[in-house]
């Protein structure tokens, strides 16, 4: 069962030419444990009034350059956007008898933790309020909201394909004993309290032999105080994490929130299946929870039409799909 943790190979979600790089200012900062880390500033479109400042969360296997893929559409809408690696990845230093994985660890929450008191200083050194918002994809989503529970300064969070690591470790242990056991009385009539057991002990296993533990983003989002604007995103094709996954922390969450469920989106794949509304989604949750000042001039070109269609979208919430129906083929949005 360790080897769920320890192997379980990600998707492939950033191609070598998925997208045109972008370039900030680069910068070194430290992590909450003190390791060395390096991130990159992006100045939005803004002409001095910026809207917000919005920090930007990775992939596993990913870099601070992927942020590309996802935040052109908020620069252009004069947000500001920082940017930066997680340990072991990019530019970033590795820790000594640390591997990182696929799920959201401690060390992760220890990087995100010192991204935002990095930004907060460099906010406040700018004249500017400590208001930040926060873009998450898969772990890094979960890493955004771990880091997120007692600080007031995050104002708004968008998460891409997240899950929480002990309903996960739960889905895989029952999937595998599907495949595996020999008898299968044996895995349909275990009641939920073995697998919550067989999952903490898993845990208790993994703290001990991988050096790390990994924090449940279910149990933060309840916890949250207090609870902040979150706009959920999954891939209805999403064969690594499913939908139900992204419906359960949606419920754990209070405050508003929606989740939108892209029809034919693998993991991770969402911005690329559905680009236009995907810009629309994000700037328009950012420009209503997170936005210090309107725009200055006609620089959002069709986004801004977009834009005001997700508003009116948002404010006319439908019922949420059934978990074991899963996803129409149709845009599933609801929220409050």
């Amino acid at each position: 069962m360790l080897n769920i943790i320890r192997d379980t190979p990600p998707p492939l979600a950033m191609g070598p030419r998925d997208f045109e790089r972008i370039d900030g200012e680069r910068v070194t900062f430290r992590a909450f444990d003190n390791l060395n880390l390096c991130g990159m500033l992006l100045r939005g479109n803004h002409g001095g009034s910026p809207k917000g400042m919005i920090i930007f969360s990775h992939e596993f296997s990913s870099d601070m350059y992927s942020c590309a893929r996802y935040c052109r559409p908020l620069l252009a809408r004069g947000y500001d956007v920082f940017s930066f690696d997680y340990r072991g990845h990019g530019e970033s230093s590795h820790e000594p008898g640390y591997q990182p994985r696929q799920w959201p660890s401690d060390r992760e929450v220890n990087d995100m933790l010192g991204a935002i008191a990095y930004v907060s200083e460099w906010l406040e050194r700018e004249g500017r309020g400590p208001e930040i918002g926060l873009f998450g994809i898969s772990r890094g989503a979960g890493a955004a909201i771990l880091a997120s529970v007692d600080d007031p300064r995050i104002k708004a969070i968008v998460t891409d394909g997240v899950f929480s690591s002990d309903t996960v470790l739960e889905y895989l242990m029952k999937r595998w004993a599907y495949i595996f056991a020999k008898v299968r009385f044996l895995y349909e009539n275990h009641p939920p309290q073995f697998w919550r057991f067989l999952r903490w002990m898993l845990f208790r296993a993994c703290r001990r032999k991988l050096n790390c533990s990994f924090p449940s983003v279910r149990k933060a989002l309840k916890a949250m105080q207090p609870a902040r604007p979150l706009l959920f995103i999954h891939g209805e094709r999403d064969s690594y994490i499913p939908v139900e996954q992204s419906q359960l922390l949606y419920e754990a969450a209070g405050g508003p929130k929606s989740l939108w469920v892209v029809p034919g989106a693998k993991h991770n794949q969402s911005v690329i299946v559905r680009p236009e509304h995907y810009a629309m989604r994000t700037v328009a949750f950012f420009d209503e929870y997170l936005a210090q000042s309107q725009p200055q001039g006609p620089t959002q070109g069709p986004v801004q039409a977009l834009t005001q269609e997700a508003n009116q979208e948002r404010r006319s919430p439908t019922s949420p799909p059934s978990p074991s129906t899963g996803a129409s083929k149709a845009d599933v949005v609801f929220g409050r």
